[in-house]
């Protein structure tokens, strides 16, 4: 339950999604330090664990998807920041990160389509993750997007 709460981050009365982005976005900084390769593995690794560590919050709670289950923030939030280059060797560039921060929460929050589909249809622990997963590639493109055009 501690990982599925994201570190109690999912205790938050107030946006415990957001919390737990934020938390996220610590735990990006150790990672994504680490080779890309290594990165991408963890991220990976963290859907298959998401989906038991959320349908196993789920069902102990009895709630389908409790505001307080975070950790699919953390795999959308990793998806977001794949091969950025918010952490080089000069230091963090704090403003991509936050622009990654914002899309990403935008689009777990708004749930365009097919976020809101699968936010919908889709059930148990990997339908808590499908969500999060999906806003975090749309917030992925959007923010490749951005730094193509030099917006960011």
């Amino acid at each position: 339950m501690l990982l599925a709460f994201g570190f109690g981050s999912g205790l938050s009365p107030v946006v415990p999604g957001t919390c737990g982005t934020v938390v996220a976005g610590a735990l990006y900084l150790l990672i994504a330090q680490l080779p890309l390769w290594l990165y991408g593995a963890i991220t990976l690794l963290s859907i298959p664990i998401g989906n038991y560590l959320c349908g196993y919050a789920s069902k102990t709670l009895g709630v389908h998807d409790h505001k307080g289950i975070v950790w699919d923030e953390f795999t959308g939030f990793w998806i977001t920041l794949f091969a950025v280059p918010c952490v080089t060797t000069q230091g963090i560039n704090w403003p991509l990160l936050a622009v990654a921060f914002v899309l990403f929460r935008f689009f777990d929050m708004v749930k365009p389509w097919p976020i809101s589909w699968a936010d919908k249809k889709v059930h148990g622990g990997f339908g808590i993750m499908l969500d999060d997963i999906l806003a975090g590639v749309f917030a992925w493109i959007a923010l490749y997007l951005l730094m193509t055009l030099g917006w960011v």
